[in-house]
């Protein structure tokens, strides 16, 4: 982060960016860079060499590892509808099911690609799976607590995951809820995802640095440094999932306020701690220099202030500059034939990267970096 930045943000929001900024790109050059990787991703659905630390689970279209993709995808749909079809063909192939674990967070993320498609082709058959989830789910609502005990050592599964005990799953089940809440004008499912949502940040939030714990095991977790160990992925999830609630919710919602202010509230930490190359750190606290590029966490902080910017949550003389820095440095982690590289593998914290490595969620990541930029330069260029 330039220290003029810094400066920005200790004195007066209207104070003038500092100069040598990166220029906001041209609306069909971003959407152009985001088909090139939508493009690689589906011609790629089962190149598993390149995405070495995959689950298995990640061969099921249904898990969250593509459902991040799927779901982003439908962005792109939305300003290109030639990509309408593969998400048509793949509902209709997975007869619209959602995951097969009745109550994790990962399985409900799916549905909202089927409740788009619902709206866009697939007719109310896309939806119907995602109704009776949902209303096994209210009918046997878990109660259990949400402290993150790992069901044998080393591993990083937890009966607690059964509600919402880790931040990823804010991106996962909320907007989904919601999205179906809004569809069918059924309060209960709202009403769900607000105390659910309230629990988790009541529980993982961190406020003396406006950050997200990824589970309860990170809370004396330090590095060697002693610096707390805030995720840059995880508390991706937790801004990417917050424009999806923010989208859903009325203006007029009595529940908004609450996703506003913590919308704000995380995007004032998190601007700070972009790096002058324009990506976060996979660590969200490790300032050291040289520390490696990571293309996921930066993909999701740039669509959340892009998205925040174009939808005057966020103040444009800071966020519009961090955005476009955000969105140029992941030009800088797209390989030469279209592959989205430093995408940190499946885990739980921060780890190592490489510029071979990518991940169904990265691509998705970008997807929705790209199309929040694309509407962020639509809308500036015409000024």
């Amino acid at each position: 982060m330039p220290l003029s930045l810094v400066a920005l943000m200790m004195t007066s929001p209207v104070a003038a960016v500092a100069p040598a900024e990166p220029a906001m790109p041209r609306p069909a050059a971003i959407l152009a860079q985001t088909r090139r990787v939508a493009d690689w991703q589906l011609a790629n659905r089962t190149n598993w060499a390149a995405m070495p630390a995959a689950r298995k689970s990640v061969r099921d279209a249904r898990d969250w590892q593509q459902a991040t993709f799927w779901v982003a995808l439908t962005e792109l749909a939305g300003r290109d509808r030639s990509y309408a079809k593969p998400l048509l063909d793949l509902g209709r192939a997975e007869e619209w099911r959602m995951g097969d674990r009745p109550y994790h967070a990962d399985d409900q993320l799916i549905g909202q690609a089927w409740l788009w498609a619902a709206q866009n082709g697939g007719g109310k058959q896309a939806a119907a799976p995602v109704r009776a989830y949902f209303d096994h789910l209210l009918a046997n609502r878990p109660t259990i607590g949400l402290e993150f005990i790992p069901v044998a050592p080393g591993k990083g599964t937890s009966t607690c995951t059964d509600r919402w005990c880790w931040c990823d799953a804010l991106f996962m089940a909320p907007p989904t809820m919601l999205r179906f809440a809004k569809t069918t004008g059924d309060k209960r499912y709202a009403d769900f995802v607000h105390e659910e949502w309230k629990a988790a940040t009541d529980y993982l939030f961190d406020p003396s640095e406006n950050l997200y714990f990824r589970d309860s095991r990170f809370f004396d977790m330090r590095d060697a440094k002693g610096r707390k160990l805030f995720w840059s992925r995880g508390n991706g999830w937790v801004m990417g999932g917050l424009v999806r609630v923010l989208q859903v919710l009325d203006r007029q919602d009595p529940q908004r306020p609450y996703y506003e202010s913590l919308f704000r509230k995380m995007a004032a930490r998190l601007v700070t701690l972009q790096k002058a190359d324009g990506y976060w750190p996979a660590s969200l606290l490790d300032n050291d220099p040289g520390t490696p590029p990571e293309s996921s966490g930066t993909a999701f902080f740039t669509y959340a202030f892009a998205w925040g910017v174009d939808n005057g949550l966020l103040d444009r003389r800071i966020y519009e500059p961090a955005a476009v820095r955000g969105w140029h440095a992941l030009q800088g982690a797209v390989q030469p034939d279209g592959m989205l590289g430093w995408v940190q593998q499946v885990g739980d914290r921060p780890d190592s990267v490489s510029a071979k490595e990518t991940q169904f969620y990265g691509s998705g990541g970008y997807l929705l970096a790209g199309t929040a930029m694309y509407d962020l330069s639509k809308k500036r260029i015409k000024r």
